[in-house]
């Protein structure tokens, strides 16, 4: 992959794409099909050409793409889509989680691991089926979420202790740690996301624009 400001703010949208679908289900106790399929697909597809090639093209992006214009502006806009101080905290946890992931190779081998599981039940299942997802969110239970520190999610109680929400979230939190090291891969840091936030704005424009 190559490390560029295009690759950098697909990953980073991606991300934040994750962490939008976390908040739908938190909130409203379930999450638009088009945003689970894509970071599903993510976890499960072969590494391609492309990076938005894992979700379906610029397009399975818009969500991400807009959420990511208002969280590194001024926070204008309304809904979901406005500032939010708890999309910055998970972006920020998804970051850190991701660094001590890839700093533990025995973890990671056994997250990849888990992977490979589950995309063999691919022959049987469609992606989003409740087998595969259940198997997804085992993995990140053994696995991510061990190595801590735990995100607590913010939401509605009722729909937090659904198991089947539980399974869902936990997939778009490993969805939202395979986006952060899309973003490292790509030649992203902290120094990126403090100083080039003005140019990653005006790239996701662009490739909204394009996606159109």
């Amino acid at each position: 992959m190559q490390a560029n400001t295009r690759n950098r703010t697909l990953a980073l949208a991606a991300l934040f794409q994750c962490i939008d679908g976390v908040n739908q289900i938190s909130s409203d106790g379930q999450v638009d099909s088009e945003l689970f399929n894509s970071s599903v697909n993510s976890l499960l597809a072969e590494d391609s050409g492309t990076l938005e090639d894992l979700y379906g093209g610029v397009g399975g992006l818009r969500t991400g793409l807009r959420l990511l214009m208002y969280q590194l502006g001024s926070g204008s806009g309304t809904g979901s889509e406005s500032k939010n101080m708890d999309v910055t905290r998970y972006a920020i946890n998804l970051l850190y989680l991701e660094k001590k992931l890839s700093n533990n190779s025995s973890m990671m081998n056994q997250l990849l691991s888990g992977i490979s599981d589950a995309q063999q039940q691919l022959e049987h299942f469609e992606p989003t089926h409740t087998n595969i997802i259940a198997r997804l969110a085992d993995v990140y239970t053994n696995t991510v979420s061990k190595i801590g520190p735990r995100i607590i999610i913010k939401g509605d109680q009722t729909h937090l202790s659904n198991p089947d929400n539980a399974a869902k979230i936990r997939v778009l939190l490993m969805a939202g740690v395979r986006a952060a090291l899309l973003w490292r891969q790509a030649g992203g840091d902290r120094w990126k996301l403090l100083f080039s936030r003005g140019t990653m704005q005006k790239e996701a424009r662009r490739l909204l624009q394009q996606g159109e």
